[in-house]
């Protein structure tokens, strides 16, 4: 019946070129509801939500087919300023703030209180003062813990009138634990009021958790909605991927690494100056050819340790790769003792968003070492044939889900720029790669392929890795040890089937009993 939904989208379909991203694709959601939408990276989903914002992208690349209705009428928005209008707000997984302003600033930002001046009576509300004791003083955005932030991207949202439906993508991804609990408690109290909530998210336990109904996407078609009460975490992976989803790392090695020479990495009191991630004098050593995961809460320093052993931030202390010191002074002396990182922030470190693919996979490997360049006289020019043959085969090695090697990188999906990411950096052709949250913000088909991909690195080539994860399920299934940092520091070096109370006792740093390994 009419008003019955809050958004119906029917018969969607979205094509760019020859390339189909969505194909009669159908979604409804109620007032008060939580719906998730689901999908592996390149499923559909964020071109499902630019035809609902009525993007830029979409209009100037043809249109859509279908319809879209709010509350029953029928809409076709040119801008997001539209759906705004319409009640339809989204809380965004990259931060959509403005550092230099203060918490109420980015809330009131575009519907400020103002007051009516002399002028503004003459030349309209343009030249309105705004009533700065309305708005009350807060504290700036920069510097803010991520969870803070995510609430001010919430609170921004709530705060427009008439809002109806909040579309919250990948909501939880850089927060920790209790942070992301925190949030799904605020999702379900706001569902309450009767505002409908879309949920995009790769967190399958969070869906059990609070989703009411959910729409799967796969290759940009629809799988099926469903009630989440009568389904469960194994069925929504199998409809997302399209084939039954194995446990990740289950070939873990029964013993850890190979020692015919010094370790690949030692790291004796690493002092780190990184902002909200300080490591305070940690020690430890790396076999050559295992999988050492290190793990902690959020802003304990385990994201400091790589960082600091990449040269991005002030350190010191002493750090050997294969028996060969580190100038932890030198940007650049880890990747010319070749040691590979891919950064846990993909956006602002890893990538070059407005390059292709094959650029971004091999701009590393140029500039360090002049690979696929052909030199002449007084220049170097790029060999052409020997870049493409490369980046194509990485994409078919990694499943990198583009439209081609000259695709800009910005316009991939999250998992796919994740992919990306490890490809340029085995690339540099390391002994050592350290990786740093591989996962986040990915979707479980392309978790599975990276961390499958990394076993397979370890078992068949011998590569030696340190991964670096939030995720300790993750860790104690792929590595053959972890390492635990708290306040700084190496509070415990556990085998991955170590009881859980000794991993809890570790992130507290109490000291460990006789199962684990003290620093």
């Amino acid at each position: 019946m009419q008003g019955e939904y809050v958004l119906e989208m029917s018969g969607i379909r979205k094509a760019y070129g020859e390339n189909v991203v969505l194909n009669g694709v159908s979604l409804a959601v109620r007032p008060g509801e939580i719906h998730a939408l689901l999908g592996e990276n390149g499923a559909g989903k964020s071109t499902l939500m630019n035809i609902l914002f009525g993007m830029t992208v979409v209009r100037d690349s043809g249109g859509f087919e279908g319809e879209v209705k709010i509350s029953g009428r029928a809409v076709n928005f040119a801008a997001p300023t539209d759906a705004l209008a319409a009640g339809i707000g989204m809380v965004h997984q990259e931060f959509m703030l403005i550092p230099g302003f203060t918490i109420t600033e980015n809330i009131k930002l575009g519907r400020e209180d103002a007051r009516a001046t002399a002028l503004s009576r003459v030349f309209g509300r343009s030249m309105d003062r705004l009533d700065a004791e309305k708005m009350a003083r807060d504290a700036r955005i920069a510097g803010l813990p991520v969870g803070y932030m995510q609430f001010v991207e919430i609170a921004r949202e709530i705060d427009k009138l008439n809002i109806r439906l909040l579309v919250f993508d990948e909501p939880t991804a850089v927060l920790t634990e209790d942070e992301a609990s925190q949030l799904l408690g605020v999702m379900q109290t706001i569902a309450r009021k009767g505002i409908a909530i879309m949920f995009i998210t790769h967190r399958l336990p969070e869906v059990m958790r609070i989703a009411d109904r959910m729409t799967v996407l796969r290759d940009g078609e629809l799988v099926a909605t469903k009630d989440v009460a009568h389904t469960s975490i194994v069925e929504i992976a199998q409809m997302m991927v399209g084939r039954a989803v194995g446990a990740v790392g289950a070939g873990r090695r029964a013993q850890a690494g190979t020692q015919s020479g010094p370790p690949a990495l030692r790291v004796e009191n690493l002092r780190v100056q990184m902002p909200g991630e300080a490591v305070s004098g940690a020690s430890f050593e790396v076999m050559s050819g295992e999988i050492f995961g290190i793990g902690g809460m959020a802003g304990q320093g385990k994201v400091g340790i790589a960082n600091g052993i990449g040269g991005l931030f002030p350190a010191s202390g002493s750090v050997e790769v294969f028996g060969e010191a580190l100038d932890l002074s030198r940007l650049g002396d880890a990747l010319d003792k070749r040691v590979a990182f891919v950064s846990e922030d993909r956006r602002g470190v890893g990538l070059l968003l407005d390059e292709s693919v094959a650029h971004n996979i091999m701009f590393r490997m140029m500039a360090a070492r002049g690979s696929f360049l052909r030199r002449f006289l007084f220049a170097s020019l790029l060999n052409g044939q020997e870049a493409r043959r490369h980046a194509e085969r990485m994409i078919k090695l990694l499943d990198i889900r583009c439209r081609g090697w000259r695709q800009k990188v910005g316009t991939l999906s999250g998992g796919n720029q994740q992919k990306i990411c490890l490809a340029s950096a085995l690339t540099m052709d390391p002994r050592l790669l350290v990786v740093c949250e591989p996962t986040r913000g990915i979707d479980i088909g392309a978790k599975e392929l990276i961390l499958n991909y990394l076993t397979k690195l370890r078992d068949e080539e011998g590569l030696t890795v340190v991964m670096i994860s939030s995720e300790l399920a993750e860790l104690r299934s792929l590595c053959d040890r972890v390492a635990i940092v708290a306040d700084g520091k190496i509070a415990g070096i556990l085998p991955p089937d170590a009881p859980d109370a000794e991993f809890g006792l570790a992130m507290s740093a109490v000291a460990q009993g006789a199962g684990g390994q003290t620093a």
